[in-house]
């Protein structure tokens, strides 16, 4: 959801349900899969060409999120070199099951799911791969959605109660974002995706912008790694799926830092949802972020957004800089 997600109009009493500080690297790691090193990891890049400048980087970039040359040469190259060869077997596969049912190729998009806790950078990574897979030979249309404007309007929040748990797994109409999803990987033409503003931190009504039949669609959003007990998920129509990591005090750090960077820009805005805070002295800002991160994000991180981890097909652990130290790809 960019800076806005579980970003209350006031701060609540959340933090009595938070259990204990959890730190995202203390999670027993998953038996099944493989750990590379930063350096180990770089030499899966093989001969894969760099397609970015310094003039695409800076376009990507996220608020405060450190990318630069060597950080994509490194960790985002291998990455799109393995999910290049992945949306070839998938092609693959799906043409061998045109020939045994003897009906026409019928592409479908080959989708990723990006999941993370706010401030974590999953969509600047998301917007990173968009660009660099979108310049591969065999499938250049790629699009990028944002689960954000599957939220429900802050009208149906306030209506419910939720606004102090937006960004939360009930906070967002799950039944329509689920029904994007299947009719896309289904190969659906000109669908409607709702556009979420940040800067009005609300669902534009009547608003819409048009998702028609990629080769690669990636969904970002907090929970789009979440399943339940019974029924259908946006996570099952998935071909890939990433869980971007770190530790929580550093997702704490990078939060209040965005916070204070908007504050002199987006929140300075008149019409912006959070003018009020553009006034905040940095100390009174770095007090009201790190309240809401405790209170809220930190909240839906260890009760929703965590557990899903061990379900992503790969996992990018990132240190302070948000350089990635450590991938864990799923046998």
């Amino acid at each position: 959801m960019g800076f806005s997600e579980n970003f209350p109009g006031r701060s609540g009493p959340a933090s009595r349900f938070r259990p204990y500080p959890v730190s995202l690297m203390d999670v027993p790691s998953h038996p099944f899969y493989m750990d590379f090193d930063r350096e180990t990891w770089s030499r899966l890049r093989a001969n894969t060409p760099l397609t970015l400048d310094e003039a695409d980087v800076e376009k990507i970039r996220g608020i405060n999120v450190l990318l630069d040359i060597d950080m994509i040469e490194s960790t985002y190259l291998p990455l799109s070199r393995l999910l290049n060869l992945r949306v070839q077997a998938s092609n693959q596969l799906a043409s061998v099951t045109d020939t045994f049912l003897g009906t026409p190729p019928s592409p479908v998009p080959f989708v990723i799911g990006v999941a993370g806790s706010v401030a974590v950078g999953k969509s600047t990574i998301s917007r990173v791969l968009s660009e660099i897979l979108a310049r591969w030979p065999h499938h250049p249309r790629v699009d990028l959605v944002t689960t954000d404007g599957f939220l429900y309007p802050n009208a149906v929040l306030e209506e419910r109660g939720l606004m102090e748990r937006k960004g939360f797994p009930e906070s967002y109409n799950r039944a329509r974002l689920l029904e994007f999803v299947a009719r896309a990987k289904a190969g659906g033409a000109q669908l409607e995706v709702p556009v979420y503003s940040h800067v009005s931190y609300d669902v534009l009504p009547g608003e819409t912008r048009i998702v028609d039949r990629p080769d690669i669609l990636i969904i970002e959003g907090l929970n789009v790694l979440q399943a339940g007990k019974s029924g259908a998920f946006v996570s099952d129509y998935f071909d890939f799926s990433i869980f971007v990591d770190a530790e929580t005090s550093d997702i704490r750090d990078w939060y209040v830092e965005r916070f204070l960077t908007l504050k002199d820009t987006a929140f300075a805005q008149p019409n912006a949802y959070f003018s009020r805070y553009s006034q905040l002295s940095n100390d009174e800002a770095i007090m009201v972020a790190t309240q809401i991160w405790t209170d809220i994000n930190e909240v839906n991180l260890i009760e929703n957004i965590l557990p899903t981890r061990e379900r992503a097909t790969l996992i990018l652990e990132k240190a302070t800089d948000h350089s990635v130290e450590r991938v864990r790809l799923r046998h």
